[in-house]
């Protein structure tokens, strides 16, 4: 097959008129200065804001958002949020040096902790959600499960105080609801029953109630299914129905003892 031939139809086929991969790097790195102004105290808070106002302007042109709003009015209710996101990504540092003996140092929490780099991404993003803004929201929390194993959808409605330890594996759904001091770990899935493309309108996936701790590996599913407060889930447990308040449930093993030292 020729060059021109080869490339006529490659041409054909790239038929996505909006797929601007740009938009994907330039959220990249709209998202990372967006952290950087909320924690850096290098960062000049002033014109970092003003750089990030540019950048969000050419995001929106990419991602083709039609809004009846002005720009202008969008952004400024966006970073209006800024200080109560920061005061809650605070409390969220300050669950991680409640709960986890190994943290010394809250510097560690901003800098080294992946879960708390995804639950900031997600607080960023989920207001962007909030606006409608598409592709956008979506990009930023696809970065940060990139950069940290944690699949945190914007949609989620997420409280106060949440901690995810070591990170890698965590899916949290769209329609999940996680409500105050919450403590995952690894390899929880918080997701749907079913996957149908007709259920994109109803609330799909659980709701976590104050002071839970769900340990690594547990898979909740089920958009009615509520795990009541001050309940323990154990690693590895599969929940798919309601579980009352100030409970235990644990995954049991099933445990075969060889009889014969020899058998394999």
């Amino acid at each position: 097959m020729e060059k021109a031939t080869i490339i006529e139809k490659i041409t054909q086929h790239k038929n996505q008129p909006n797929l601007k991969f740009q938009l994907k790097e330039k959220t990249e790195a709209f998202t990372k200065r967006l952290f950087y102004t909320l924690f850096d105290i290098e960062t000049p808070v002033e014109e970092s804001l003003e750089i990030l106002e540019k950048e969000f302007l050419v995001l929106v042109d990419l991602a083709c958002w039609i809004n009846c709003e002005s720009f202008s009015a969008v952004w400024n209710r966006y970073i209006g949020k800024f200080p109560k996101i920061l005061k809650l990504l605070n409390l969220d540092a300050e669950a991680v040096i409640n709960c986890d003996p190994a943290t010394q140092l809250i510097e560690e929490v901003y800098m080294a902790y992946p879960g708390f780099y995804a639950i900031a991404i997600y607080r960023l993003a989920h207001e962007l959600f909030q606006e409608g803004l598409p592709l956008v929201p979506r990009l930023m929390t696809e970065y940060a499960h990139h950069k940290t194993g944690v699949d945190l959808h914007p949609g989620a409605q997420v409280g106060k105080s949440f901690f995810i330890d070591h990170a890698t594996g965590v899916v949290i759904g769209q329609t999940t609801i996680i409500k105050d001091n919450v403590k995952i770990y690894q390899g929880v899935t918080l997701g749907g029953l079913f996957v149908a493309k007709h259920l994109h309108a109803i609330k799909r996936h659980p709701t976590i109630e104050n002071n839970v701790t769900i340990y690594a590996n547990a898979t909740i599913l089920g958009g009615e299914t509520v795990i009541g407060e001050n309940t323990v889930i154990g690693g590895n447990a599969w929940i798919t129905d309601s579980i009352p308040a100030n409970s235990k449930v644990y995954h049991t093993p099933s445990i075969k003892i060889k009889t014969n030292s020899n058998a394999i």
